[in-house]
């Protein structure tokens, strides 16, 4: 029987241990093969994943939890994965297979490659999958579909590889090979800048004066948009801690689209106008095409909702403004541009 043991029993590894579980009773009986124990430092969290049955023990040393451990999966912040490391060389098998789920992968492989033995496998790991709660959102589904992007350490043997993919294969994720520093690159734009993003838009608007009257206007696009401000703070300051470069890299580029668009509605001539269009057109036709994209003949997104939902707002435009809403807006007074005055 192998010993799984997973640290950090948040929402992230509660979902793995609930995804183990589903595989290894998939033939309706329990198969002898795996144990799995499970530490976090919340003892609340301890005690609901033995009562969702994520994990079949839990202990509270972590030292003790990851004794005699085949496998052991750190799904903790990045902040807390060295340390995690430092206990793990010191009382993990010497042949032990370890992976993390980490949002950064750089600092994370570096630390691994100075803690651990030659001996341990470090596999990095990272699943592009989660939401804005904690363990009371977690189920055995949770990585269907996603991405798991998977950066083995140079002394990985190809056993210890093969046994990550099995996990990723049972948790039903699709596992991609990927360089640390590309992978640090690569989601600093499409996950840790929209984190930013929506953090800079609820100071923005919560720290105005007429906030309290703001809110009761807010619809279902600030509710979209701020959502991943709800996520944990330490997360995301863990984040920007392991991957500043990059973090920086973005949102210097985010700043510059955002001074850009400002310039142009500040100038208001229906040429800036104009321009205007044409970003918000490219900007539209590239979350098209993203929508529509696909990975191995299959839909990355399911793009139906979406799309009924821009048929049904285009239906309510017709209704409530009929087709004089899809005009040009005038900019100007007309008799003045006549004139060729701006």
């Amino acid at each position: 029987m192998q010993k799984v043991t997973i640290v950090g029993l948040g929402l992230i590894g509660a979902s793995i241990g609930l995804g183990l579980q589903k595989w290894s009773t998939s033939d309706g009986q329990r198969k002898s093969v795996l144990e799995i124990s499970g530490f976090d430092v919340a003892i609340e969290h301890q005690n609901y994943a033995k009562k969702i049955k994520a994990v079949d023990r839990t202990e509270w040393n972590l030292g003790d939890a990851i004794d005699g451990s085949d496998v052991i999966i750190i799904a903790t912040p990045v902040n807390a994965i060295r340390d995690v490391l430092e206990i793990v060389a010191d009382r993990a098998p010497q042949n032990a297979i370890v992976t993390d789920t980490g949002s950064t992968k750089s600092q994370v492989m570096a630390w691994a490659d100075e803690l651990l033995p030659d001996s341990m496998n470090f596999i990095g790991g990272h699943p592009m999958a989660g939401k804005a709660v904690s363990i009371e959102g977690a189920e055995a589904t949770m990585f269907k579909g996603a991405t798991w992007c998977v950066s083995p350490s140079v002394n990985a043997t190809d056993e210890s590889v093969q046994t990550v993919l099995g996990i990723v294969s049972a948790l039903e994720a699709e596992p991609r090979f990927i360089d640390p520093h590309e992978h640090d690159g690569f989601v600093g734009a499409v996950s840790h800048l929209p984190f930013m993003l929506s953090i800079a838009l609820m100071r923005a608007v919560a720290n105005d004066g007429s906030w309290k009257e703001l809110c009761q206007l807010s619809s279902s696009g600030f509710q979209d948009v701020s959502r991943l401000a709800g996520g944990d703070p330490h997360m995301h300051r863990d984040i920007c801690a392991t991957n500043s470069d990059n973090v920086v890299r973005w949102i210097d580029a985010a700043i510059d689209n955002l001074e850009h668009m400002r310039n142009l509605i500040q100038d208001g001539s229906e040429e800036a106008m104009e321009e205007l269009l044409e970003e918000m057109d490219k900007a539209q036709h590239a979350r098209a095409q993203w929508v529509t994209s696909e990975r191995d003949g299959r839909m990355l997104q399911e793009p139906e909702s979406e799309i009924a939902n821009t048929s049904v707002g285009e239906q309510m435009q017709q209704m409530l403004f009929g087709s004089l809403f899809r005009r040009r807006p005038k900019v100007g007074n007309e008799q003045e541009r006549k004139n060729g005055k701006r």
